[in-house]
């Protein structure tokens, strides 16, 4: 059996219709078939490669970890400087009273690690959320999801949740002391790239502090640069009680975190202690992975980049079929029509060798979202091929 065929047989299936393509090696913003047939990764892998495929630092720190150990011990029990190190540096990029780290293992465990961390710090059980939110697919962060129709097979999921419209300045009123957490993603992602202003997320923080809420921050798609901004929260003027990441945070490796101040943290120490457990959180390799992705954020001015090449393929991506371009930064929604005419733009783009895709709410949007290393060049090559696709029907 060759591999398709392998992978049909014998690898759990999400859908009935895969994509079908494989890929035999990875660098920068490509991808290699075996026949050697290059693709333009303009996803990302789901927002995860922001500083490209098997950046070479980011694979240097992998070989010299591999020479050192590997797991050791369940999460927060031995000092690993792979953990404290990666830390360290993470607050360093935040404000300093959000000082305390817990790593896992994804974003959907970080959801689900700040869901209870909030429910613990303040003893409530009602939590709201967004609309159109994704924040994951196991039990907990799939009840603060924000559509049904990903939900109601799973049904009962966790009591207690309210769904409000993201960006809604009446909807704050549903805040009150009874409120646990607010939990939203600071850039809707699956929802098709939605923003909302600055005065929203100040009267959210606002009412969050009236009602002593914890207001947490899914940045798992938008968080580690792909904004413009290292946290997409600095574009608003607001600091989390609890902020969440993973995807572009390892470099490709698994990693997420949800992070808060010290105080907040610990109150997974006592009644119970070990009030949160994951046996590979943190994981060394992951962790030095991670490490090295900020480095290169910031050795080579990532972040400089972003508004310049998101504003580039703003311009080239010009014809009637599109109807407009959303973005925060190098975080993209091209509107079509429909998922009819999107939809075989999407297939045809990938057989010319450029892979991009929709979003899980909003269908008619094509997803852009490529590595933050793209340079220019590759930008007017990728944009190229898109139009071709278009221009076939």
């Amino acid at each position: 059996m060759n591999n398709r065929q392998l992978f049909l047989s014998h690898l759990a299936q999400t859908t009935d219709f895969p994509l079908m393509i494989e890929i035999e090696r990875a660098e920068g913003i490509y991808m290699y078939g075996p026949d050697g047939k290059e693709y333009i990764d303009l996803i990302s892998g789901i927002g995860v490669s922001n500083i490209g495929h098997r950046h070479p630092k980011v694979i240097d720190a992998i070989k010299e970890q591999l020479d050192k150990y590997l797991h050791l011990m369940v999460y927060g029990e031995y000092v690993q400087s792979p953990q404290t190190l990666l830390a360290k540096a993470i607050c360093e990029t935040l404000p300093s009273h959000l000082d305390n780290v817990y790593l896992v293992n994804s974003g959907s465990e970080a959801v689900e690690g700040a869901l209870k961390l909030a429910k613990r710090f303040t003893n409530r059980r009602e939590i709201i959320s967004c609309v159109n939110a994704y924040h994951g697919s196991s039990h907990g962060s799939l009840s603060v999801g924000g559509n049904e129709i990903f939900k109601r097979a799973y049904r009962p999921l966790l009591p207690g949740i309210k769904n409000v419209v993201y960006g809604s300045f009446q909807q704050l009123e549903e805040i009150t002391e009874n409120t646990a957490a607010f939990i939203v993603e600071t850039i809707q992602g699956e929802a098709g790239i939605k923003v909302a202003c600055s005065e929203y997320f100040q009267a959210l923080r606002k009412k969050c502090d009236e009602t002593g809420t914890i207001l947490i921050l899914d940045e798992i798609q938008a968080g580690f640069g792909r904004t413009g901004k290292f946290w997409a929260f600095e574009h608003f003027g607001i600091v989390p009680d609890i902020l969440v990441c993973a995807k572009g945070m390892g470099g490709g490796m698994p990693i997420g975190a949800f992070i808060a101040n010290k105080e907040v943290m610990g109150a997974f120490k006592n009644n119970p202690l070990l009030g949160h457990i994951t046996t590979f959180g943190g994981h060394p390799v992951s962790s030095v992975a991670s490490l090295a992705t900020i480095r290169v954020i910031r050795e080579e001015k990532l972040l400089d980049q972003v508004e310049t090449k998101a504003n580039l393929f703003k311009k080239l991506l010009v014809h009637p079929k599109i109807k407009s371009i959303r973005n925060k930064g190098l975080m993209m929604a091209v509107e079509f029509e429909s998922f009819e005419v999107l939809k075989p733009i999407i297939d045809r783009a990938i057989k010319n060798g450029v892979i991009t895709d929709w979003f899980l709410f909003c269908d008619d949007a094509m997803r852009i979202a490529p590595p933050l290393v793209i340079t220019e060049e590759e930008i007017e090559k990728a944009c190229g091929l898109i139009l071709a696709a278009i221009e076939e029907d």
